[in-house]
């Protein structure tokens, strides 16, 4: 027993040794700003505006009003649309990524609730597991924690604003 103490404190040890990197934070942030964009902004022009040969809002206020007894269907298919639309946008380019990210998570919790927790985690069902959503919710999760990073247009606009106010 003693064996495994001393070899968990040589673990916590070398991982405190470790020094903070902020660029591969960074990155690390950017990467996960844009898998999310891609996702969302895909799900979001599907139900918004029919994309990808997604049925539109009209397909998607049947899909709330029947399967996710969300009434008025097509209030909350707006909504979904918008939410995941603009919001992936928002994250994607790192612009109030944290309230953008805020609302992803909270579309994956609705989800969750509504259609993909009957099903279980994983799951054949029709409509699946909510594995997925809570996938998309953490790292959304993450962007709402720990913000969008340097690499963002927050950031550049901030700079930019921060030079302007700057006296001569």
């Amino acid at each position: 027993m003693t064996t495994l103490v001393v070899r968990a404190r040589r673990v916590n040890d070398q991982i405190r040794s470790v020094k903070d990197a902020p660029r591969a934070r960074d990155l690390a942030l950017l990467v996960v700003r844009i898998g999310l964009a891609w996702i969302f902004v895909y799900h979001g022009a599907g139900t918004l505006f029919g994309a990808f040969g997604q049925p539109g809002i009209h397909g998607h206020a049947v899909f709330f009003a029947t399967v996710a007894h969300l009434h008025p269907g097509t209030f909350f298919a707006v909504l979904s649309g918008i939410i995941e639309f603009f919001g992936g946008l928002a994250v994607g380019v790192g612009v109030l990524g944290r309230v953008a990210a805020a609302g992803l998570v909270g579309d994956m919790v609705i989800a969750m609730v509504t259609v993909t927790w009957r099903n279980g985690i994983v799951s054949n069902a029709a409509g699946s597991g909510y594995e997925l959503n809570v996938a998309l919710a953490a790292l959304a999760l993450v962007i709402v924690i720990m913000g969008t990073g340097r690499y963002s247009l927050d950031v550049a606009l901030r700079s930019q604003l921060e030079r302007v106010r700057a006296p001569s």
